[in-house]
C-alpha cells in the first residue's frame, strides 16, 4: 500500500481558511484567538456580509467532495447563527470571538470524511506501522 492517503484538496484548504478566518491570531495577554471574521466583523452589516460569503465558500467546498445535505444546511445553519447574532452591536463583535462557526463546519466535514475513509486510513496506519517495525 504505497498510496498517500490524505484528504481531499477541497477539505485542506477549508481547513486553512477556517483558522485564517477564525483563529489565525492570538491577542496578546488575555491569549483568546481570533481571525478576519472578527476583524472583518467590526465594519458593521457590510464585515458581516463579507464574511457569510467566505463561509459559504467553505460550504461550497464541502458540496465539492460530496458531504451531504443534511451536513451541508448544519453548516448554514451555522452561518446563519454567527450572521444574525453579528447584526446585534457589541454582542456580534463578542460572538465572533467565540462562536467560531467556520470552524464548526470543518469539523463537521472533517467528521464526516474520516467517516467516509475510515477503513483506507486505518489500513494505511496499520501499513506505516508495519513498516516502521520491519525497520527496526
Amino acid at each position: 500500500m504505497s498510496e498517500n492517503y490524505q484528504a481531499p484538496d477541497a477539505l485542506l484548504r477549508a481547513q486553512q481558511l477556517a483558522n485564517l478566518t477564525d483563529t489565525k491570531l492570538r491577542i496578546p495577554v488575555i491569549g483568546i484567538r481570533v481571525g478576519l471574521d472578527f476583524l472583518v466583523g467590526l465594519i458593521p452589516v457590510v464585515g458581516d456580509l463579507i464574511m457569510v460569503g467566505v463561509s459559504l465558500s467553505i460550504v461550497a467546498m464541502a458540496k465539492s467532495i460530496h458531504v451531504p445535505r443534511g451536513l451541508r444546511v448544519a453548516m448554514l445553519r451555522n452561518i446563519a447563527i454567527d450572521f444574525l447574532l453579528g447584526l446585534i452591536p457589541f454582542v456580534g463583535d463578542v460572538v465572533d470571538i467565540f462562536y467560531k462557526s467556520n470552524q464548526k463546519n470543518v469539523r463537521i466535514m472533517e467528521k464526516w470524511w474520516v467517516s467516509q475513509n475510515h477503513h483506507k486510513i486505518q489500513a494505511k496506519s496499520q501499513q506505516v506501522l508495519e513498516d516502521w517495525e520491519k525497520s527496526q
